[in-house]
């Protein structure tokens, strides 16, 4: 059994990712530590802009680490590691969004949004533009506009257009996460898009 020294817990850090994974999936807890490490801002971020009550993100966010650790071994392929957390991160935060709704039933969220071609499956968010003390992800005004613009998106809007431009993922890899087809990508980002430069448009102008 190899002995981890604190000369060599150091060198985790230098690790790239399959390599730290393969020893995660070790039972190597420093490993672990540094995975953890690597990973947290990631979620925090990702589930900043998926959730409309930022209150709720500090507990989102360990659990989403929680199932990460847990479930590392199940992780068959290593290279996939990024669309396999963001799979975690979407799965919990749909866990939360069904919670939700048995608990505020007399809050509808699923009120049909005017003028819109996805009408019958566009929901209407409730939202929380408020901004946590020890936030500093976003902290010039322009991103805050823009961090308020993906704010006000349709929640599967809002999921594509996170997953898409801030996480980079593929088309492909964002269809599996959300269990929807690639045309149905592709049309939501681009409305996502769209909506999100129509509404920055005087800000931009402004500017």
């Amino acid at each position: 059994m190899k002995i981890h020294t604190p000369s060599t817990k150091h060198k985790y850090s230098e690790l790239d990712q399959i390599e730290l994974i393969n020893k995660c999936q070790d039972n190597d807890i420093y490993a672990m530590e540094e995975l953890v490490k690597r990973n947290q801002k990631i979620i925090y971020s990702v589930l900043y802009h998926l959730v409309s009550d930022k209150s709720i993100i500090a507990d989102l966010a360990q659990e989403a680490l929680f199932r990460m650790t847990k479930s590392i071994k199940s992780l068959r392929n290593p290279a996939t590691f990024k669309w396999w957390l963001n799979q975690i991160i979407t799965n919990l935060v749909y866990d939360e969004m069904r919670r939700r709704k048995r608990k505020l039933n007399t809050i509808s969220m699923d009120t049909p949004i005017a003028n819109d071609s996805e009408s019958d499956t566009s929901t209407r968010d409730i939202v929380d533009s408020s901004r946590l003390p020890d936030e500093n992800l976003l902290n010039t005004e322009l991103d805050e506009k823009i961090r308020n613009a993906i704010n006000n998106l349709p929640e599967q809007f809002r999921t594509v257009i996170v997953y898409r431009e801030l996480q980079g993922l593929s088309y492909e890899e964002i269809a599996k996460i959300t269990s929807t087809s690639l045309g149905t990508v592709k049309s939501r980002i681009a409305r996502a898009r769209s909506r999100l430069q129509e509404e920055l448009k005087p800000y931009l102008k402004s500017g």
